[in-house]
């Protein structure tokens, strides 16, 4: 897939303030997979950091939750960027600020079990002023963790 050098220069800095700008990513150990707007992914490994239940060395359900609402961030910055294609690239980036959650709703469906995984992410409505993104968390072996549906403040 060909990217002109402003979409290339764009999906950089959402790496770098998904990945290197937010300490708590930073301690979740995210790394971005894809930024494809229909559907980006972020993949982290498990370790002892993030373990809830320690008898069975399952992911905490806040790290769950917060992947999710990350995952969530990403598609909905990724919504807007589609909207302001023909803007400025300062002023593209600078609308990550305004991103907000403004619900977060999660079903745990298996333990978080697993070496890595990874929270895949679609739109499910993108406004002017409110986004809305549906997210699905797999484990190595492909089992569905979790899922969640959020709403995010763009404007």
């Amino acid at each position: 897939m060909h990217h002109s050098e402003t979409e290339r220069q764009l999906l950089q800095a959402a790496h770098e303030i998904f990945v290197e700008r937010i300490p708590f990513n930073r301690v979740l150990g995210i790394e971005v997979l894809s930024l494809d707007h229909e559907r980006p992914e972020v993949r982290f490994a498990m370790r002892p950091e993030l373990v809830g239940n320690f008898e069975r060395g399952m992911l905490h359900g806040g790290v769950i939750s917060s992947v999710h609402d990350l995952t969530g961030g990403l598609v909905a910055f990724l919504g807007v960027q589609q909207k302001l294609k023909d803007k400025p690239l300062a002023e593209r980036i600078e609308r990550f600020s305004r991103i907000g959650t403004i619900d977060l709703r999660v079903d745990y469906l298996r333990p978080g079990i697993g070496e890595w995984f990874v929270c895949k992410g679609s739109p499910l409505r993108t406004g002017n002023k409110v986004a809305v993104a549906h997210m699905e968390l797999f484990n190595d072996g492909g089992e569905l963790i979790s899922v969640a549906t959020a709403a995010y403040t763009v404007s």
